[in-house]
């Protein structure tokens, strides 16, 4: 796929509508996430016992919030080259993931 063909896919209106509802999606279950990994926390503080059948959920939220947080670094990177605030993006990208990521390198691939 050439440059031409590809900036056409990323333009156009349902590729916009798509990545806002990834944009959205991605917020919501990173928030979720927060608020799992508090709750568990939280219970394992006061003794509670979580049923083990709840274990592959704090195993998909660490690794959300793993790769998001590897997302918000390679974002304030990022920023840091533009001459912007490196934690609103890193903020950012963390809730947003890939989409939120992607905005920022395209702002840098059109500086160069």
């Amino acid at each position: 796929m050439n440059l031409k063909e590809e900036s056409l896919m990323i333009n156009h209106s349902s590729f916009e509508l798509i990545n806002t509802l990834v944009k959205i999606l991605s917020t919501c279950l990173i928030s979720t996430a927060i608020f799992w990994e508090l709750g568990n926390l939280s219970a394992t503080v006061h003794n509670w016992t979580i049923s083990n059948h709840l274990n592959w959920i704090f195993v998909l939220d660490r690794i959300m919030l793993i790769s998001h947080g590897i997302e918000g670094m390679i974002a304030a990177y990022y920023a840091r080259l533009q001459n912007k605030n490196p934690l609103q993006f890193a903020l950012y990208a963390f809730f947003t993931g890939t989409p939120g990521l992607l905005e920022l390198t395209r702002g840098q691939e059109a500086r160069e």
